[in-house]
């Protein structure tokens, strides 16, 4: 049971991305209005994205997005319940993406809003098991409440997409590191999109550049996207991952893993293969770190067997989710 509109309020949520987004490329990567229809097929999946007058919503707009799905994973972990209409302070949202509190910047947000609103998709896309072929808008509606005689805005309503509310409801989302939002290129943020779409439960992934091309969407021509790659590859700014070339115009995406304290549990190998298992469709690694940040939390105890107090903790976590 869903409440008539979810009040945004939860503080330092942990930033999530829907999965199907991730996979393909809705948004564009133009810093320029982006009025071209895009038609995409990958895998059996179909999408037309129609842009309105004002442009194909941004990479940078999907922020908008996360936020909003961020606090409705937080609240469903927590047993709050929540509605697709969400009411939420724009300040805050400012400041959870890593932008600034300036006149611009609420300026641009209602830009970013009526862009989302106005970019319509058609698609085949499966979302929580479902697989539908309609045509959406990103969001259904926006409303901007501001203080009287040209204030900022005080709080705005959203009210999500069915499709996009029911990727949070079937959990069909991934967590991004928070240094996401310190991506200020387009293209970092979507090569950093594929990788951790991509990564989650291998520790290496290829790519031809052919097909990274394809699935980031960008419009530049093969060789000037190859030149972008290999820039990306020498600044290295992929939170969490590093890129490399291989013969053949084939990139590869390593997950780089933290550095343990002294002290921390260890865990094998086959410690993280039998938990791939417990928990299947979970992003192993993600498992990791939450574990880790619960042992910390609980006062650093010595643990005689890190895999098995692991895989317990794994087995203890998806059945309270059962």
């Amino acid at each position: 049971m869903t409440a008539g509109f979810f009040v945004c309020d939860i503080f330092a949520a942990s930033p999530k991305d829907d999965i199907a987004t991730m996979e393909h490329p809705i948004f564009s990567l133009s810093t320029r209005p982006d009025r071209r229809v895009l038609s995409y097929e990958h895998n059996g999946a179909t999408i037309e994205v129609t842009p309105s007058v004002k442009g194909r919503a941004t990479i940078h707009d999907k922020d908008i997005l996360i936020y909003c799905i961020s606090q409705l994973m937080a609240a469903l972990n927590a047993g709050r319940e929540i509605s697709r209409t969400m009411v939420l302070k724009a300040h805050d949202l400012l400041v959870a993406t890593h932008r600034g509190t300036s006149g611009d910047s609420y300026t641009r947000l209602r830009q970013a809003f009526e862009r989302l609103a106005g970019t319509r998709i058609t698609t085949n896309l499966e979302n929580g098991g479902i697989e539908v072929t309609h045509g959406f808008g990103l969001i259904e509606s926006w409303k901007i409440v501001r203080k009287s005689r040209g204030g900022r805005m005080a709080s705005v309503t959203v009210t999500l997409s069915e499709w996009l509310y029911q990727a949070a409801l079937s959990k069909s989302v991934l967590t991004l590191s928070r240094d996401y939002f310190t991506l200020r290129k387009p293209l970092e943020r979507r090569i950093y999109e594929l990788a951790r779409k991509h990564c989650g439960r291998q520790p290496d992934w290829r790519i031809s550049l052919d097909v990274l091309h394809k699935k980031a969407g960008s419009s530049a021509p093969l060789r000037v996207f190859r030149a972008a790659i290999r820039r990306m590859i020498v600044d290295n700014p992929l939170p969490d991952y590093v890129l490399s070339e291989e013969a053949g115009d084939v990139f590869r995406f390593s997950r780089v893993r933290v550095v343990d304290p002294i002290g921390a549990p260890v865990l094998s190998s086959d410690a993280l293969a039998r938990g791939r298992l417990l928990a299947p469709g979970h992003d192993i690694y993600a498992l990791e770190a939450e574990w880790r940040s619960f042992w910390q939390d609980s006062g650093r105890p010595k643990i005689r067997s890190a895999d098995r107090a692991f895989l317990g903790w794994v087995k203890s976590k998806m059945a309270r989710r059962g």
